[in-house]
This record gives structure tokens, C-alpha cells and sequence, in this order.
């Protein structure tokens, strides 16, 4: 079977529109990524500390991993994610950045995510999402550089 799920950029204005609304998501359960693995995600980035400060929401059948019952989040996503698919600074731009981006698919758990404590697969995650409107350029090029040894920690 091939997969109809397609990633493409879309109008701030219209991201707005359709995904603003945590109501949105899709699944049983909505939830937002807990602050510790906010930071978490910011250490394994390599992202200097506080540079994430918009929600970080997701989505699915069940919250919780079956196995060791940690509520999944982000940190998950985003390990599993640095495992051959995405690289630090494609993920830091995606969380940071100005544009927007959906993934279009037919309504399917997302595939290849673990629980980072305990590395079951994760099922019935639906989605994920980022309420980060207004980051500035500037400001992302300084995280970027700072990811990268560019600049010293100020």
C-alpha cells in the first residue's frame, strides 16, 4: 500500500484558521508537552535553555505509553525523530521558525515513535503541533548558530 501523506508549506493565515485550535487535533485525548521535557528536548537539540516557550501539542488515542505509563510528549516525537529521519537543526527550525508546515495523510497513527523511558512503540499518536507564531529571525539565525558552536552562551 503507498502512503497518501504528504508534508507541504502553508499560509500563516490559514495554519491559523485550520490548526490554531487544539480542538483540531485528532484522537480521543489532547495534551500539551510537560515543561521538563520542553527542556529536555531544548538539551537534546543542543538548543540553548529557554529557547522553546510556545505550547507544544499533541494528540492521540492514548496518552499515556502501555507499557511504563509515561505520559508521551514532544521529547518522544522528537527522539525517535533523531534516529535517521530528521537532523537537530531541521527539528529546532520546525519548532522556532515562521513558517508553517502540516502533514497531509490518510487519518493514521504516526509511525516510528518510542517511548523514551522504556522504547516501546508508541501507537495511536495522531498528531503534533507547535503554537509558535512570532519568533524572530534574528532570534532563530542566534539559536541556530549557537546549536552549531557559532556563538558562545550568553
Amino acid at each position: 500500500m503507498t502512503s497518501q501523506r504528504e508534508t507541504v508549506q502553508v499560509d500563516p493565515d490559514l495554519f491559523r484558521a485550520v490548526y490554531d485550535s487544539p480542538a483540531s487535533l485528532p484522537g480521543e485525548h489532547r495534551w500539551t508537552t510537560p515543561e521538563s521535557d520542553v527542556r529536555r528536548i531544548e538539551k537534546l537539540l543542543g538548543m540553548p535553555l529557554r529557547s522553546i516557550g510556545a505550547p507544544l501539542w499533541v494528540s492521540g488515542d492514548h496518552p499515556d505509553c502501555p507499557k511504563c505509563g509515561r505520559r508521551i510528549s514532544w521529547y518522544d516525537i522528537v527522539s525517535s525523530a533523531l534516529t535517521g529521519v530528521h537532523d537537530p537543526m531541521m527539528i529546532a527550525t520546525v519548532i522556532l521558525g515562521d513558517r508553517k508546515y502540516v502533514n497531509t495523510e490518510i487519518p493514521a497513527a504516526i509511525a516510528g515513535v518510542n517511548c523514551s523511558d522504556c522504547r516501546t512503540p508508541i501507537e495511536g499518536l495522531r498528531s503534533f503541533k507547535c503554537h509558535n507564531w512570532a519568533y524572530a529571525f534574528e532570534a532563530l539565525e542566534e539559536v541556530k548558530q549557537r546549536m552549531s558552536g557559532g556563538l558562545a552562551a550568553g
